[in-house]
């Protein structure tokens, strides 16, 4: 459901100072701020000059940075020429890459008509772009219009429908950016009023300055060799705490040089105190925002992707969440409008786990102490009750699923400790709704499965109790987070293991209801065959929806997707729901749709929460369905170039409501993609769903330092011209898993036949699905050599 008409339906029916300064003149010397309170800052990230070229680049001037001498260079010769600074003998080169937004010419949904899109109940897309396998991911991008492309101000409520944002870590609120590169204190169409012009800015393209850092890039075409270029990007050396300062530089290029520039800060001139910045005030701030921007990811793990743009977009949204975040700590669902920057949405529990989630994998653990110890000493009370409207009952277990894959990934007891009564106190919260279902009578659909809340919006209507039910997501997600913190939790607390005892018993016991009771359920009378999201009902939930109002069935995207990600099904049920969903009408071009009504004129993407139906497509070894939701997660719930990630987004062009959990969505996928582990704790995946047109590329494919609960893990594979695949592995340093495996995903059509671990030959046959079982010490290095036909 669109997140506004949402709200004012619910309103329809009764439910629901500091100083500005403006800095242009102190700052000339101002060395960027520490990337967090107490963490050293690196030293600044340079690269020989030696090892770049600035042939051809126009030579846009020079100023002067802790004494040192700076040239500014640019290629002009095309709209993502780069920006280079120089200083002696090193420089700092800041990349460009525009991606278009607006819709491709031709026939868009493949020829297909919206409506029959949105009414049918199998995902025609997805089945579409799946009829030869893996999926082509430029057939994906042209699936659908991009996000944003089609904005009616109608769906804005008279609001200039912004596409991305901009801020700092230490500012609490952000500055948005609107399709003409204006902000809300600064406007480009002053300098050139063609940007004033919607048909004129609506085929713009956009990106970010430096591959993923938080600089807007705008590209407005005007003929051959002629464009308007914006750059945007925050002030790293304001210290105002709700004011956003801005740089601007509003450009118009003609034939490779400049001919027209204006630069800003902050706001319109108002002589004779307030003038433009000169040029080298603008690049000296420019110099100091790249150096911030390094520090703050430094230490992000690093993946090798031949295909451009999707190291990136992982870094970009660390780089998002530190903006959106007030002192890159204190959480927020969403950014500017007040849905979702309200003080009443900062204690979702989507936003806390996804972002210790994404940011454990990526190895940025000082982020996920800070984002624990913020969630746990403000948003969690003495009693495990959570400090905002309405909880979200499978999300107490998913909680403590990755308390203990915390303590698994960084051993750090102390933290775990310091809120040690909190995390019993939410466990025990899990054990009482169970005792409650365990009175039921044994007769009874939900006996024995956990009642409770499974969408937080459920609290707003007139009647909450009737979304209190035994969704399978809240007993299954609470039998993995009871199962997960039991297997740690002697190590916190030495000696104590009755606490530990009982987690494990209840979760068994859950474990064993859900399975049975959602076997019982099953309609075999539908094709394919149905389980819907709670047991007893009689409905399908698009005839719930339909027919009942409300319906005990909304939102049932959100009892999927938890379901799945608990992973406590057997096999044969996991593939069952997920082709119960594919089959009728749960999902949309591959992803988790955004379940409603049927409606003849969308059928909208989850953008957030949808990742752990990924993650049992990738358990289930279903790598084109990952790779396809992969795929359309990046071109269909952000915005092109900006990456501005929606919540919900509809496949017609609109632009969605930010939430940043739906930008954390990207990273986890990602990481997956080159290293995953099993919910038992027994085995490491390396590689399992690379994109067999990246091992085609005949570029390097990998990841550096990713952790495990081993410990870290690297690997590079590299295909060569003579259908041979090179590369090297070190195991995970801190343990080894019970097996490990490594796969080889040859380029589409071959085959592999030969493999060389260490010089040692193994016969392919031997492999299961061009896997590798290797064996071998903690931190050891191996050295891998494959030839495919």
């Amino acid at each position: 459901m669109d997140r506004r008409r949402f709200l004012q339906g619910l309103a329809a029916t009764g439910a629901a100072v500091g100083l500005c300064v403006s800095g242009r003149d102190q700052i000339a010397d101002a060395s960027p701020l520490p990337a967090a309170a107490g963490k050293p800052v690196p030293s600044p990230i340079r690269i020989p000059l030696a090892s770049i070229s600035t042939s051809g680049h126009h030579a846009l001037g020079s100023f002067k940075q802790a004494n040192l001498d700076w040239q500014v260079f640019e290629n002009l010769s095309h709209p993502d020429g780069e920006l280079t600074l120089v200083c002696g003998d090193v420089a700092c080169v800041l990349g460009k890459r525009t991606e278009p937004s607006f819709a491709a010419d031709g026939v868009p949904y493949f020829g297909m008509k919206l409506a029959d899109i949105a009414v049918a109940e199998a995902d025609l897309l997805a089945d579409y772009l799946l009829a030869h396998g893996e999926p082509d991911e430029t057939q994906v991008r042209l699936a659908a219009p991009p996000v944003a492309s089609l904005l009616n101000p109608e769906n804005y409520y008279g609001r200039l429908p912004w596409t991305t944002f901009i801020g700092t870590r230490q500012c609490a609120d952000t500055m948005p950016v609107y399709t003409s590169g204006s902000t809300r204190t600064y406007h480009s169409d002053q300098i050139f009023a063609e940007l004033h012009d919607p048909k004129r800015v609506a085929r713009r393209r956009e990106g970010l300055l430096g591959g993923w850092m938080p600089a807007v890039h705008k590209v407005v075409p005007i003929d051959e060799g002629r464009w308007y270029d914006v750059l945007v990007f925050a002030d790293v050396d304001a210290t105002d705490r709700f004011v956003m300062q801005t740089w601007h530089r509003t450009a118009l290029v003609e034939h490779g040089a400049i001919s027209k520039v204006s630069y800003g800060h902050s706001y319109p001139s108002y002589p004779p105190r307030r003038l433009p910045p000169e040029p080298a005030t603008f690049y000296a701030a420019l110099l100091r925002f790249h150096d911030y921007w390094q520090a703050e990811l430094s230490g992000t793990s690093v993946a090798s992707i031949p295909t451009p743009g999707w190291n990136d977009m992982a870094h970009y949204a660390f780089a998002r969440e530190l903006v959106v975040r007030p002192d890159g700590t204190y959480p927020k669902y969403g950014a500017v409008d007040r849905d979702y920057y309200g003080n009443e949405y900062d204690g979702f529990q989507d936003t806390f786990t996804s972002s210790l989630y994404a940011n454990l994998e990526w190895g940025r653990f000082e982020q996920a102490a800070a984002v624990l110890d913020e969630y746990f000493s403000d948003f969690v009370q003495a009693d495990g009750m959570i400090n905002m409207r309405g909880a979200e009952t499978a999300q107490f277990g998913l909680t403590l699923s990755l308390l203990a894959r915390y303590f698994n990934y960084t051993g750090d007891r102390a933290l775990i400790l310091k809120h040690r009564a909190k995390i019993e106190a939410t466990a025990q919260i899990l054990l009482e709704l169970h005792d409650e279902s365990l009175k039921l009578a044994s007769n009874d659909p939900g006996y024995g499965l956990i009642h409770g809340w499974n969408e937080s919006d459920a609290c707003l209507f007139p009647d909450p109790t009737l979304w209190w039910k035994p969704y399978y997501a809240n007993s299954a997600m609470a039998a993995r987070g009871l199962h997960d913190l039991a297997n740690v939790w002697p190590t916190f607390v030495a000696g104590e293991t009755k606490d530990a005892h009982e987690w494990k018993r209840r979760a068994d016991s859950l474990r064993e209801q859900t399975v049975r009771t959602l076997r019982a359920n099953i309609r075999h009378d539908l094709k394919p065959p149905y389980v819907g999201p709670l047991p007893g009902v009689k409905l399908t939930f698009r005839e719930s929806l339909a027919k009942e109002n409300p319906s005990e069935q909304q939102w049932p995207h959100r009892a999927y997707a938890e379901l799945l990600q608990a992973d406590v099904l057997p096999d044969d049920l996991a593939h069952l729901v997920i082709d119960c969903m594919r089959g009728h009408g749960a999902t949309s071009i591959g992803v988790v749709a955004n379940i409603g009504p049927v409606d003849k004129d969308s059928r909208d993407i989850l953008g957030f929460i949808s990742y752990g139906y990924a993650q049992q497509l990738l358990r289930l070894g279903r790598i084109d369905e990952y790779l396809l939701f992969l795929y359309a997660h990046r071109h269909h719930a952000h915005t092109p170039g900006s990456w501005t990630a929606g919540e919900v987004s509809d496949i017609s062009g609109g632009m969605p409501l930010f939430c940043i959990p739906a930008q954390m969505t990207i990273p986890l996928l990602l990481r997956w993609t080159m290293v995953f582990d099993d919910s038992a704790g027994e085995t490491l995946y390396l590689g399992r769903a690379i994109p067999r047109t990246w091992m085609a590329s005949g570029k390097s494919v990998g990841i550096e330092r990713a952790p495990t609960r081993w410990g870290k893990v690297s690997f590079r594979l590299q295909s060569t011209g003579s259908n041979v695949i090179e590369g090297e592995l070190t195991l995970p340093d801190g343990g080894s898993p019970k097996d490990t495996w490594l796969s080889l995903r040859v380029p589409a059509g071959k085959r592999l036949i030969e493999v060389h671990l260490d010089g040692v030959a193994s016969d392919a046959a031997e492999h299961r699905d061009a896997a590798i079982r290797i064996r071998g010490k903690p931190g050891q290095r191996i050295e891998v050599r494959a030839r495919f036909v």
